[in-house]
């Protein structure tokens, strides 16, 4: 299958099987799933996550439970803003300056909360949390289709705040993790760890992007997200 039947596979899967949660329908997005707070337990539970002060996380619905659990923690969260198209186009979440972390954490409340900043502005990053709607237990994610998530990663490392070495995660229900997958392009940031509510998986990694293919960007795009252009 390609991705995006695949996609809809999982989609409907997850549906059916009654598992999808709020926001409804799971098609079109990164789903949300029963068992998302199990599933951001055991990743608090892994060494990766003790380790890390420094947490990037998308901010989809799934993971709403691992970016409470990170401020909670103490750990500075960012998150990036719609489609990058900000001057600065990532928000910092310090526990230090944010009162309601419940809201601060939602995809409205980070708006209000989060400090705009650029990646000039931001430290190393320690743990890159991602939504996917399916994963394979070799590392393999596919997104929603839209390619920011590794088009974010692509431009931390550009500026040398992620590297081979940063670990990556996503949280998922056992249904979204799938036998194959189209082989990934060499944009495509591999998963290191996949967390579902009964297991952890460390993968099989992969080689992580280098940084940005300009190749794959066209003028039209660059031009929407003006942090690209400053660093190219």
């Amino acid at each position: 299958m390609d991705k995006q039947a695949l996609r809809e596979r999982t989609w409907d899967a997850l549906e059916e099987e009654g598992i999808a949660r709020f926001p409804f329908p799971p098609h079109g997005r990164i789903p949300n799933f029963a068992g998302a707070d199990d599933a951001a337990e055991r990743l608090a539970d892994t060494a990766e996550w003790r380790k890390a002060d420094t947490v990037k996380a998308n901010p989809d619905a799934p993971q709403l439970p691992v970016r409470r659990r990170a401020m909670r923690e103490d750990k500075t969260l960012y998150m990036a803003q719609p489609r990058l198209k900000s001057e600065r186009p990532f928000l910092e979440l310090d526990p230090a300056e944010v009162s309601d972390i419940d809201e601060a954490t939602t995809v409205s409340g980070v708006s209000k909360h989060g400090v705009p900043v650029g990646p000039s502005e931001m430290p190393e990053i320690d743990l890159v949390v991602s939504g996917s709607v399916a994963v394979t237990e070799a590392g393999a994610r596919i997104g929603k289709g839209e390619g920011y998530s590794d088009l974010e990663f692509a431009l931390l490392r550009e500026l040398d705040l992620v590297g081979d070495d940063t670990p990556t995660a996503t949280t998922v229900h056992e249904t979204q993790v799938i036998d194959k997958a189209p082989d990934p392009a060499p944009h495509d940031v591999p998963m290191d760890l996949l967390v579902t509510p009964e297991r952890v998986v460390r993968t099989e990694g992969g080689e992580k992007p280098a940084g940005i293919d300009w190749s794959l960007l066209s003028e039209e795009r660059i031009a929407e997200i003006p942090v690209l252009d400053r660093v190219r």
